[in-house]
């Protein structure tokens, strides 16, 4: 149960539970909305910096455009209602939920006429797949649900209806034991995990999809390889299947969720020696200290509260 007491809705604060809509919603009906997830860090030096907070809510707005609809306020409206909805609920680190989707009008597919309603939430939230998984790393599996053509999914935006696909692998690869799924694309190439993105390790080369395959475009990917090439480390943005997968020395996910999230085994098979690797902990080091400090290696990708 998500717990807070303000949200920020069509402009102007109102008490969490009032944050509703009405069923005839179109997006309840059709999925056209788009959302973000952003993380408000509280940093060694008693500050709460919100990461990457312009970057997400472009890409929230770019999302809106991909469903043919406009956002009814600007960017630094948005950023402005991140802001206060952390301090009116006196969060000093949370996940942030920025909401863009269509309301009640006309049903039908067709139907142009549903209010444009925004909304942004803020709750705490610890590790998404557990403390213990950024540790030891997690158990993954293949999904038999594949990512679909990149003229089907529009896998550049972040659309909610979209990612009924992602609830259908997590709870699959949930059933079967496991703590997340890695998606293919319709040609059996490694795509991403149901909320994230992937990368491997192998021959001293960090091997990530590219962004012409059907996956989303990650604030946080593009973090890690920007950590990852200041670091000396090769990056190289090249598709690969699940074989090359189960051979590598490290697996990672990366997401605003998720953070940097080592995989410890794919479909039964030990990754590496089965612990997070040195590249893996380095990058979770890296990522650590530009959020939380100490320091401020990267003051640019900071809001601070």
């Amino acid at each position: 149960m998500i717990e807070s007491q303000f949200a920020w809705m069509n402009g102007k604060l109102i008490p969490f539970a009032q944050a509703t809509t009405h069923v005839s919603a179109f997006t309840l009906h059709y999925g056209i909305a788009a959302f973000e997830g952003i993380r408000c860090y509280k940093r060694a030096d008693g500050r709460s910096a919100v990461f990457r907070l312009r970057e997400h809510i472009e890409r929230l707005f770019g999302s809106m455009k991909v469903c043919g609809n406009q956002v009814p306020f600007s960017i630094e409206q948005v950023e402005a209602a991140c802001m206060e909805v952390l301090r009116a609920n006196k969060l000093d680190e949370a996940y942030l939920r920025p909401l863009v989707y269509a309301g009640a009008g006309s049903l039908g597919l067709g139907a142009k006429d549903a209010p444009i309603e925004t909304v942004v939430i803020a709750f705490p939230w610890g590790a998404y797949l557990g403390e213990e998984a950024l540790h030891k790393g997690i158990r993954a599996h293949l999904s038999t649900f594949v990512r679909g053509h990149v003229n089907h999914t529009m896998s550049k935006a972040k659309i909610s209806g979209q990612y009924v696909n992602s609830v259908l692998a997590k709870r699959e690869a949930q059933r079967q034991g496991f703590d997340e799924a890695i998606m293919l694309d319709a040609d059996g190439r490694v795509a991403e995990g149901t909320g994230e993105n992937i990368f491997a390790v192998h021959k001293g080369r960090i091997f990530t999809p590219p962004l012409d395959m059907p996956i989303l475009e990650g604030i946080t990917r593009d973090a890690v390889i920007t950590l990852a090439k200041e670091a000396g480390l090769e990056v190289v943005e090249q598709s690969f299947t699940r074989d090359f997968l189960y051979q590598v020395a490290e697996v990672f996910f990366t997401g605003t969720a998720s953070e940097v999230t080592p995989v410890r085994e794919i479909d039964c098979r030990t990754i590496g020696s089965g612990q997070p690797g040195p590249v893996t902990r380095k990058l979770q080091a890296a990522f650590a200290t530009v959020v939380k400090g100490p320091g401020e290696p990267k003051p640019e990708w900071l809001a601070y509260l």
